[in-house]
């Protein structure tokens, strides 16, 4: 299942061979089909199919789960849990009883969680069950670096960890511009940053989903753009690192089985690892702290 943007963006950049979408909503679904089949003579040659019937997917290498609630202005992504749970218990068994040697990758919010009750459900191994996580909010942050430094995106360097909402944070310690700190590099107008402006900037990446949604009601460009990142990775097996959910049991401290996003490498076979980035004694509390609050949610859930 494929977020409407996501689908697109594997399109355009050529990463799939097949693309089947699955969703309840015949006419639309078909519709949505038949223009993708138009725009054949502008795109790479893709077999594009769809429909209500999760057979249509069989023999998935990668599937996409994007059903859920969606985000309603003002309302915390936990809160989503609920309505969306049900819609899983549905959906998550018929992608494994037609792929099961899929690699998943959700990212229907509660992300964190989903991706919890999806690796439940399904019976994958972990490495094969994964969340979008803070993939995009690690893009917002340095989208926003970015600006103040005039430089672009792709220069800035850093990592956001821990559960994928407000409570995420950055290794301030792994932020660079070109390799070398923030820290140690005034912007285009000449200031300089310390942790506490950083900070700023930081809320000001989580407030802007939150400003998207009440702009024009949900996001779908960039979440787009940064699941189609994730299946080039995997697909093309291209060993890179990306900050996703993934089952972070066993990782600084953490000691229940929750989905918290870590610097991971993905490839192939899914996720191949996960860095050993250095954090501090706040940071790991930090973190720490974010896997209980999850795990709390997680030990009411009926799975």
């Amino acid at each position: 299942m494929l977020e409407w943007p996501a689908h697109r963006q594997c399109l355009t950049r050529d990463l799939v061979d097949e693309l089947a979408l699955v969703d309840t909503q015949a006419d639309k679904l078909r519709g949505e089909m038949l223009d993708l089949q138009h725009a054949a003579a502008f795109l790479p040659r893709v077999k594009i199919v769809a429909d209500t019937d999760y057979a249509i997917s069989a023999g998935s290498d990668v599937c996409i789960v994007t059903a859920g609630a969606r985000l309603r202005e003002g309302e915390s992504r936990p809160s989503l849990l609920g309505r969306s749970l049900t819609l899983f218990k549905s959906i998550i068994p018929q992608l494994v009883h037609y792929s099961p040697n899929a690699i998943l990758l959700i990212v229907s919010n509660p992300v964190d969680i989903l991706t919890y009750v999806s690796w439940k459900l399904s019976g994958f191994p972990p490495h094969r069950v994964i969340g979008t996580g803070t993939n995009l909010d690690s893009s917002r942050l340095r989208f926003l670096i970015a600006d103040k430094f005039d430089v672009n995106a792709h220069n800035v360097h850093g990592y956001m960890v821990g559960e994928h909402g407000d409570s995420s944070f950055p290794l301030w310690s792994t932020l660079t511009l070109a390799n070398v700190p923030i820290l140690n590099v005034p912007d285009k107008n000449g200031v300089s940053y310390n942790k506490e402006s950083l900070h700023e900037l930081h809320r000001t990446a989580m407030e802007r989903a939150h400003e998207v949604i009440k702009l024009k009601g949900y996001t779908s460009w960039a979440i787009g753009y940064s699941t189609a990142s994730l299946v080039k990775s995997l697909l093309r097996d291209q060993w890179q690192i990306h900050l996703v959910s993934v089952q972070a049991k066993g990782f600084y401290g953490i000691e229940n089985e929750v989905y918290l996003s870590l610097p991971s490498q993905l490839g192939r076979a899914g996720v191949l690892g996960v860095a050993n980035v250095k954090m501090g004694e706040e940071e790991m509390q930090k973190l720490q702290q974010s896997a209980k609050t999850i795990w709390k949610l997680q030990s009411e859930l009926e799975i």
